[in-house]
């Protein structure tokens, strides 16, 4: 069973006046969330859109071990001077591992293991995110071509094998500090994480 619209609202943020909604997978219970602005009525070019994945340390706690915060919350802003775009805001905790997982990678990389390796030591996927809600809501919003904010070329994959013209990259480089710059280096070098040489 697919997952469904629950609800929607007006949410004033420190970013700019949004609208909220709800998505529910009735199978699992998980709810997913898109954050929009300027799609009262059916968009008639390619809509800016991010699949951002929840990170509960980073979003909410500010961590500085990733680059999750930053890209949230800097594409809040460039929607809300576009006017127009949506953020898929997905519950996939850790890459979908989970929170609990998550931090016990955390404890790995603490280590010295990078991002990729502290995952496969707990016999984990790398990266186990799925992306298939992805249609439904874009679908229940009217978007039918998105400008996708990303450095990830599997989010460009999974959209396009779903069908969701892909018609523009943006890039997104921001918060890039000492505590995650081998971080983000596993991203571009382990996970084909488009970043330029100088953004390091």
């Amino acid at each position: 069973m697919p997952i469904e619209f629950v609800a929607t609202s007006k949410l004033p943020t420190a970013f700019g006046d949004f609208k909220i909604t709800v998505f529910q997978d009735p199978k699992t219970g998980e709810e997913h969330v898109a954050l929009s602005k300027g799609l009262d009525t059916a968009p008639t070019g390619a809509v800016l859109v991010r699949i951002h994945s929840e990170c509960l340390t980073g979003d909410a706690f500010g961590s500085l071990k990733c680059d999750c915060g930053p890209q949230l919350h800097s594409t809040m802003e460039l929607i809300n001077t576009e006017g127009q775009g949506v953020i898929l805001y997905l519950r996939q905790e850790g890459r979908g591992i989970g929170l609990t997982n998550k931090i016990r990678a955390y404890a790995l990389q603490d280590q010295g293991h990078d991002t990729v390796d502290a995952n496969l030591l707990l016999n984990l996927p790398a990266d186990a995110r799925q992306y298939d809600m992805c249609s439904i809501m874009l679908d229940h919003l009217q978007v039918k071509a998105v400008k996708l904010i990303t450095n990830n070329p599997l989010k460009i994959k999974a959209l396009t094998d779903l069908g969701i013209n892909v018609v523009d990259r943006v890039p997104l480089t921001v918060g890039l500090n000492p505590y995650n710059e081998d971080y983000l280096k596993t991203k571009h070098e382990r996970m084909s994480h488009m970043y330029q040489k100088d953004d390091f």
